[in-house]
This record gives structure tokens, sequence and C-alpha cells, in this order.
């Protein structure tokens, strides 16, 4: 039993239609898809039979039009059982953001429809082997010629890469501008020049797919570029505003699954004559964990109706509050819930460690840990520099 945080009567017909597809889909198959690294194709059609793909887009193109909230709250409830099957819904919001925030009417005619019914998925591509935390550090370039731009260059560790059919793509247009000098532009995958080079491995989130991304002279329309040509780092800023409380939903429900199967095995663990919930060593652990949990979910919750609200305010402080606190109560009680499960949380017998290697990526992608305290930091000085002009 969670905290009362009024959702609307939508909002808790999206909650329980997730839990049910996390329950009754993606619970039998999740170490299947974990231990053969397979993209969870079959799920994602369940994803898309349920309306979840569009949870947060208009209605005026085919989706729920519940925003970031209703992202948010789909994101956390799936994750609770798999954060990994879950991403493929998590980073085509994050690939279809940059459409919402800055594409004409045209192009979101053109692509929203397909994505909120889940007949495509999306994907972001920002981040290159030399522009990870820096992105102005980019070296991917897209140079005009008459009506097209010719782009070259490679992403690496791009989710959904090589199964998203739709991806947003981010390359200088103008090296000698530096961060004014970065444009964003719409690719679709079959596109001559654009090609997928190899598949990480990786520690967590293994049903996810990263992929690199090799544009080889790669022509495209100069209808394809996404806003004005210099305003790719604005559209980038204002999309990880928007995304990051949803990867802080993958570090919650993570950590809220962790913590109901951590609950549940103490429950019934025997040692030393008793149930191992008995022991207050357990149970302060235990209250620990769910603290922060639900202190985690005020923050995010909060910080997703501020996104949705709108206001002329950026939410770049916020957003980044909801994602570090997120992820770094994801990997503690995670891994205390290891703890708890003793030798067995060790194994795969049981989905804790599975759940405490999915968790670390949160920490990472889409800002590390540290990038979020230098965002909050930029702007708690900003703050105190207006109001005392």
């Amino acid at each position: 039993m969670v905290m009362d945080y009024f959702l609307s009567e939508e909002e808790q017909m999206m909650v329980e239609t997730a839990r049910t597809i996390a329950n009754e889909k993606m619970k039998p198959v999740r170490e299947h898809y974990d231990e053969k690294e397979e993209f969870p194709w079959e799920i994602v059609k369940e994803f898309a039979a349920a309306d979840l793909c569009g949870v947060y887009i208009p209605e005026e193109y085919g989706g729920f039009g519940k925003g970031i909230m209703g992202l948010v709250l789909v994101v956390e409830e799936l994750c609770k059982v798999d954060g990994a099957v879950a991403l493929s819904l998590a980073a085509t919001a994050l690939g279809t953001l940059p459409i919402l925030i800055a594409g004409n009417e045209q192009q979101k005619q053109k692509y929203l429809p397909d994505i909120a019914s889940g007949k495509k998925l999306a994907a972001f591509g920002l981040t290159e082997a030399g522009a990870g935390s820096d992105a102005t550090g980019m070296s991917t370039t897209a140079v005009k010629d008459g009506d097209y731009y010719v782009l070259n260059g490679t992403k690496c560790f791009i989710t959904n890469g090589g199964d998203a059919e739709t991806y947003t793509i981010f390359a200088k247009t103008n090296p000698q501008r530096g961060a004014r000098g970065i444009s964003c532009f719409i690719l679709e995958k079959g596109t001559p020049g654009f090609e997928f080079g190899k598949k990480e491995k990786k520690l967590g989130i293994r049903a996810s797919s990263t992929r690199e991304l090799i544009f080889n002279n790669c022509k495209i329309h100069k209808d394809q570029l996404l806003g004005k040509e210099g305003h790719g780092l604005m559209i980038a800023q204002a999309t990880l505003d928007n995304s990051r409380p949803g990867v802080a939903a993958q570090a919650l429900g993570i950590a809220a699954g962790a913590l109901d199967e951590a609950v549940e095995y103490a429950r019934k663990r025997v040692q030393f004559g008793q149930p191992i919930a008995s022991f207050q060593g357990i149970q302060h652990m235990l209250a620990d964990m769910a603290t922060k949990v639900e202190a985690a979910r005020a923050l995010l919750y909060s910080a997703a109706r501020m996104v949705d609200k709108g206001t002329s305010k950026r939410t770049s402080k916020e957003s980044a509050m909801a994602k570090l606190f997120c992820s770094e109560v994801a990997m503690e009680v995670t891994t205390n819930a290891v703890q708890i499960f003793g030798g067995y949380g060790y194994s795969r017998e049981y989905p804790v460690e599975k759940m405490m290697r999915d968790a670390k990526i949160t920490t990472i992608y889409e800002g590390t840990s540290q990038i979020q305290k230098n965002e909050i930091a930029l702007n708690l000085i900003k703050e105190s520099a207006a109001k005392n002009k």
C-alpha cells in the first residue's frame, strides 16, 4: 500500500492496466528476455493493444493526452516487474519528445500517430564515444547540400537502436558556432547511408537493445530538420527536462519491486526458528527502504506534475532532483534487497539480483548522478542571484 496521491480515475485505470500486463505478461518471461538478451517484441504488442504507448502523446495525434505524469505512472508500474522490458516504451518516449517539443504540425501528424498506436518505436541519438556528459563534443556533422543535409558520424549507446523505426538525431550543422551550431533531425530506419553497428552486451537491462548508429553520407531532406538550424542543443535540453522523470520512474519502479520482493521473502524465510522479518535488524532495513521509496515517489510525482503544468520556467532543477534521488534510492534499495535474500539474492533463482543490475544504469544514462548535481547546483545559484538582484 502506497500513500494516496489523489490520482484521477483515468490515471488509476492506466496504473491498473500496466500492473495487469506486468504481472500476467511480463513476469512469466522476464528471465527469458534477460538470459537471451532478446528485444521483447511480444510484450511491446501487449503495450500497444492496451493503448499504453501513447499515454503521454496529445489526443489529437492518437495518444491518451496524460503527459509526463501518465508516462511516469505507467513506467513505474511496469518496472516493478521488469525495468528492461519497460524500457522499450520509456526510450520511445525519449525519442519522441523532440518531435513533441520542436516539431511542426506536418512532422507531428506524420510521426506521432504511429508511435502513439505502438506501430513504431522511437530512439534518441545524442551520445557519442567522445561526447557523453559533454554533448557539445559531438563530431557527427550534417552539411547542407541544396534542399538536403548530408550526415556523417556515429552515435553510441542508443537505446532501442536497430529496433526503432524513428530516430531523433543531433548533429553539428555549424561546428564553428559550438553549442549554437548543433541541430536536430528526424531520421527513418532504412534511409540510405543510415546503418547500425554493434549491439552492446550489458550488465543489466539486457532485454533492451543498445546499439551504435552509423551515418555514412546519409542524405535527408531539409523537411526532416526539427525546429531551426542551430537550435539542437536547446531541443536536447528541453527534452531531458521532460524525459528525466521517466528515468526516475524506471528507477522508482525497480526499487519498489525489489522492496516488495524483500518484504515477501523476509516474511517467509525462517532462521533460528522464526521468520527473519521478526528480527529488528531486518525490520530497520525494510523501514529505511520503504521510507526512501515513498520519498522518491513524492518527489517524482511532484516534478512530473510541474513539467506538465507547462509554465515558461524550465524544470531542469526539479527533473534533475527526481532523477538523482530516485536512481540513487534504486541502487540502495536493490542492494539491500539482495542482502536480505542472502545467498539466494545473489543467485538467479530470485529476481532481486536482476533488479540490482537493472538499477545501475539509472544513475548513468540521461545524465550521470554527478551531472544531475551540477544541474541542481547551477539552478540554485541562478535562482539566488535573481532573487538578490
